[in-house]
């Protein structure tokens, strides 16, 4: 339980001095903007770039993965065909399933595999798995929908190209699958930016949040508790059944799969939304309440697992 809450106050204590920032108008009014832009063009390819660089790229070919691909198609498509019919457009669709199925795997995956599944290596699988296939088809549909630059339909077909964030996650597995070893020099000055994306994102989140409404009662109250509900329900659940019954995964390797299932959406998902201007409140409602019911289904899913 210790690793669930650290993991949860590190966050918190982060969004809360970016809202106290918005609040007291420290940054300015172009602060979440310029906050924004620099974790999507600048530290969040190098963070992913690095991450990527470094990685074994073998940890994507196993049963646990599957299983976490699996859960997010499910999910996903459940929010896209709910957006489909309810005709709530691409772009929105497009960030709401994120926020059904695109867990924090990083700045709390990370500290509650270690903590609370006792190997921070168990969420590289998910890592790899949503920073090399998920994000790049997300802001490639953003991008041809329209949300993104404008330009000729070849320009267009290669935005996974020209986007930063799917650049660096490609670069990064291309440098892997060869072997390559980067020079310090050139890693290390790379690290040093990829550093600043997390805290970036974090704080850009709680600039947000200053003057916004509570979250779940704005015009998008339903797209928001259809993907809370979707990705602290539904995707835990939907790990669950596909590790019992699919995979016949029981134990320890049961357990983490459906922990990090359940761990809320990504911060970074406000970002892409900001950096669209997309489905901001959408975002940051489905990120924020994700994270407070998350806390009591990890400490349920430990408890009755663990």
């Amino acid at each position: 339980m210790t690793g669930v809450l650290s993991g949860f106050a590190v966050i918190a204590i982060v969004i809360g001095v970016g809202y106290v920032l918005g609040r007291r108008g420290t940054l300015g009014a172009h602060g979440m903007d310029v906050l924004t832009r620099l974790a999507f063009m600048v530290a969040g390819p190098a963070l992913l770039f690095t991450t990527l660089a470094q990685a074994d790229l073998s940890v994507l070919f196993s049963a646990r993965l599957l299983v976490t691909a699996l859960s997010t198609a499910a999910v996903s498509a459940v929010f896209v065909a709910a957006g489909v019919v309810r005709r709530w457009g691409v772009g929105r669709t497009a960030i709401g399933a994120l926020c059904s199925g695109y867990v924090n795997s990083g700045n709390l995956g990370i500290p509650i595999a270690a903590y609370v599944l006792g190997d921070a290596s168990l969420v590289a699988p998910v890592l790899l798995f949503q920073v090399v296939l998920v994000t790049p088809i997300a802001l490639t549909v953003l991008d041809l929908s329209g949300m993104g630059e404008k330009g000729t339909l070849g320009q267009r077909l290669l935005t996974p190209l020209r986007n930063p964030i799917a650049v660096g996650s490609l670069s990064g597995v291309v440098v892997a699958a060869a072997g390559w070893k980067l020079p310090g020099p050139v890693l290390d000055p790379l690290t040093l930016i990829g550093n600043m994306s997390v805290p970036a994102a974090l704080l850009a989140f709680g600039l947000s949040l200053h003057g916004s409404a509570a979250p779940g009662r704005g015009p998008d109250r339903r797209l928001v508790l259809l993907s809370v509900a979707l990705k602290c329900l539904g995707q835990p659940l939907a790990a669950w059944a596909l590790a019992t019954c699919l995979f016949h995964l029981h134990g320890a390797p049961l357990l983490d799969v459906v922990v990090t299932s359940a761990l809320p959406a990504a911060q970074n998902l406000f970002t892409y939304a900001s950096r669209y201007h997309v489905a901001q409140s959408l975002a940051r409602e489905s990120i924020l309440l994700s994270t407070v019911v998350s806390v009591p289904v990890l400490v349920g899913v430990a408890a009755v697992l663990g």
